[in-house]
């Protein structure tokens, strides 16, 4: 029988604290006796191929084009790299023509070590966002340069960052204390640039200017030299809502193309209402009419809509009903009109509108929309097929003439591919990144022009040398078969002509929500961790992911939630059936909502794992709605404070199903960090310290780490992500073989 004190007071709420003296405390003595029972990760052979990998020179530098200079009219490239010299990174620059050459000359434009020591903060980069060359009447035009950016700087590597303004140009931040540059305090901020002097903004002001969720509620319009409090609120939501923004979208370069403002209100997760409108009109924004869960975007004259739902003919001006899970493109102008008229109730304008619905892509049984990418001339469309990538390019039409398929793979391939524009606003040429879990990442420069031809690459750019030892190493995919007949792809790593005896230790990895997709990439950690020493590794893509479009995440959603953790134990039954592993040699690792499912493997399925690695994780489902951003997620999950939590949420609440009759838990190794601002680390402390309660004198030996940094990626920097890697897989490597008792 559970104890699931679901009616009672929560013993462990103190640890809600994120940094009381308590909950610190309380990290602090658990860290000291994990590393005392598993040994310092840092003094292990792990830790030091996996920190050399990671800081490797020989790692792609990845790029992004911010213009051009101005005296030579080569390409400015911007990267931003960490090595054992700079563990915080630094931000700096190179031309094309010396990205092309075999060593690179790179000029550092920003040091974040040396900020970090001279203001005595932590610093983690968060990207930026760049003044766009066609807003800026000093970046030269299309062929000028970016001259400013929006930094986003983490204290600690939280989500909730300071916004900073950068100068290209002096290579310096923008002094905010006399008013010439923007600056915000630490929070969830979102900000563009309208202008240069004006900015779109959604920051923490005050009281309800965040949704209950943490995110803005508000956009304001913050001109330069004025403060943000004094800022206009030009478009605002509910408190109940997860966030809402406003962007703007320069198209214009593009035949039919405009410059769009664009706002969205997210009232859940997946819903949200979107407005548009010429940046050059005096007519209101107009709302959509799509479904809510709908995805639109702008590309050229057109407006992507991307359906998760059925769309039909009734709702959407035309004589057909359109696919959940299509890709189509329609008119821009056309659809505002059309918008215009759905939204006044005016049937007679409806009829008068001309929209021509265009299907792109349509979902099959085993292919899905995976995303798209676009150059000045070019759509390029992601699909998979079986969790198979492919890419299939598309020329604009000449007028409102349809788009062109000109070229693309024929079939899916157990890949991950890439094509990211170099500029698409002047350029079609292409970034193109592949790799697969045994094969290192590869980077070319391509030609959209040329795909289909021997011309295509016009450069083979980067190379990632072998990280570790795959010659003996093959992937396959397989099929498991859930508890209600559904069949689950999972993909296997493992070394050619393995004997199936059960005897070889295998991690399997899932995740299983949110849409996300889980598919082949180089794995380095995981080949340094796991395969050389001679494990199997396998990623199951079971639903509540976007393998197979929106129906395999929706399938799986709250009252339905049951079904994501059936596919994981049919996956891990599966390996055992066939004899890959047993339960004796079969360890499991998730983060976040994989956290979440790896929690409920070792309350669900307990006898199937010899080894559990719980990383970020939700577990205490009757609270996670009220802690951080976890009022976001109920479109996800459900609402604990309706029937919800009675019908069905109890049920998969890791925290509240703890067996207290059982004798025997698997090993178990629970990580977190007190700095994860999205995920709260009272998930982890509080099932850990539960479990350390009620399994006193038992066999359930469970094991925590609290990193003091890391936000939700559980690592700040290379020497925690190495010291991180190095906990989790020697934990679960020593637990499958049974040496645990002995520190290597």
């Amino acid at each position: 029988m559970a104890n699931t004190m679901m009616d009672e007071e929560d013993p462990y709420i103190w640890l809600e604290e994120v940094e009381s003296p308590e909950s610190i405390e309380f990290a602090k003595s658990a860290n000291a006796k994990c590393l005392a029972e598993l040994g310092n990760p840092s003094e292990t052979d792990t830790y030091k191929r996996v920190l050399t990998a990671l800081q490797s020179d020989d790692r792609i530098p990845h790029v992004r084009m911010l213009g051009y200079d101005e005296d030579t009219g080569d390409m400015l490239l911007y990267n931003f790299w960490r090595d054992a010299n700079s563990p915080k990174g630094i931000w700096r620059k190179t031309t094309m023509q010396q990205y092309q050459s075999d060593d690179t000359e790179w000029t550092t434009v920003l040091d974040l070590d040396k900020l970090a020591e001279e203001e005595d903060i932590s610093w983690v980069w968060k990207g930026y966002t760049a003044l766009p060359r066609s807003l800026d009447s000093q970046s030269g035009g299309p062929m000028g340069r970016v001259t400013r950016v929006l930094l986003n700087l983490s204290r600690g590597g939280a989500d909730a960052t300071y916004l900073r303004e950068f100068d290209l140009l002096t290579e310096s931040f923008v002094d905010a204390e006399n008013g010439d540059g923007f600056y915000l305090p630490e929070a969830k901020t979102r900000a563009s640039y309208k202008s240069r002097d004006v900015l779109l903004v959604g920051a923490d002001t005050g009281e309800d200017s965040m949704t209950s969720s943490g995110y803005p509620r508000t956009v304001r319009e913050w001109k330069r030299g004025t403060k943000i409090e004094d800022a206009p609120i030009v478009f605002e939501g509910e408190k109940t809502d997860v966030s809402c923004g406003q962007y703007l979208v320069d198209e214009s370069n593009r035949e039919g193309g405009d410059v769009y403002e664009v706002r969205s209100r997210s009232i859940s997760f997946y819903d949200r209402y979107t407005y548009v409108k010429k940046q050059s009109s005096s007519d209101d924004f107009v709302k959509m009419a799509v479904a809510l869960n709908t995805g639109v975007s702008l590309y050229g004259r057109w407006m992507m809509i991307r359906l998760k739902a059925d769309w039909d003919a009734n709702d959407n001006g035309s004589d057909k009903t359109f696919k959940s899970g299509s890709f189509l493109y329609v008119d821009a102008e056309s659809f505002i009109e059309f918008s215009k008229a759905k939204e006044a109730g005016d049937e007679d304008a409806i009829k008068n509108c001309q929209v021509e619905y265009r299907i792109l892509f349509e979902p099959t049984a085993t292919t899905s929309y995976s995303g798209y990418s676009t150059t000045k001339s070019y759509l390029i469309l992601y699909i998979l097929d079986d969790v198979k990538e492919q890419l299939k390019f598309y020329k604009l039409g000449e007028g409102d003439g349809p788009f062109v398929q000109v070229g693309g793979d024929e079939q899916g391939q157990i890949r991950s591919v890439s094509a990211s524009p170099v500029d698409s606003r002047t350029s079609d040429l292409i970034f193109e990144t592949t790799s697969s879990y045994i094969s290192p990442s590869k980077l070319v420069l391509a030609d959209a022009n040329k795909v289909g031809t021997d011309d295509y690459v016009v450069s083979e750019l980067k190379t990632l040398p072998e990280m570790f030892n795959s010659s003996e190493l093959e992937v396959s995919q397989h099929f498991a078969v859930s508890k209600d007949g559904t069949r689950i792809p999972y993909f296997m790593i493992c070394k050619k002509g393995m004997k199936l005896d059960g005897s070889t230790p295998t991690l399997l990895y899932g995740y299983g929500g949110f849409e996300v997709s889980l598919g082949p990439r180089y794995v380095t950690s995981v080949g340094i961790s796991w395969l050389e020493r001679g494990g199997v590794y396998v990623e199951a893509n079971i639903r509540g992911g976007g393998e197979y479009g929106p129906y395999w995440h929706q399938q799986a959603l709250r009252e339905n939630r049951n079904l994501c953790y059936e596919d994981f134990i049919a996956v891990g039954e599966h390996l055992v059936d066939s004899k890959v592993c047993s339960p004796q040699t079969l360890a499991c690792r998730g983060g976040s909502n994989g956290g979440l499912l790896t929690g409920n493997m070792l309350v669900q399925a307990p006898d199937l794992f010899q080894a559990i690695h719980i990383a970020v994780p939700l577990l205490d489902m009757k609270r996670y709605s009220k802690l951080l951003a976890g009022a976001s997620w109920m479109a996800e999950y459900g609402d604990p404070d309706t029937d919800d939590w009675d019908n069905f949420l109890h049920k998969y609440s890791p925290y509240h199903n703890i067996d207290v009759n059982r004798d025997k838990y698997p090993n178990v190794l629970v990580t977190t960090s007190t700095r994860d601002d999205r995920v709260h680390p009272a998930h982890a402390r509080k099932m850990v310290k539960k479990l350390w309660d009620l399994g006193e004198g038992k066999n359930w030996p469970v094991y925590y780490y609290e990193n003091i940094e890391g936000g939700h990626g559980g690592a700040s920097d290379s020497r925690q992500e190495a010291f991180m890697t190095s906990l989790s897989y020697d934990f679960m490597w020593r637990a499958l073989t049974n040496s645990l008792s002995k520190k290597e």
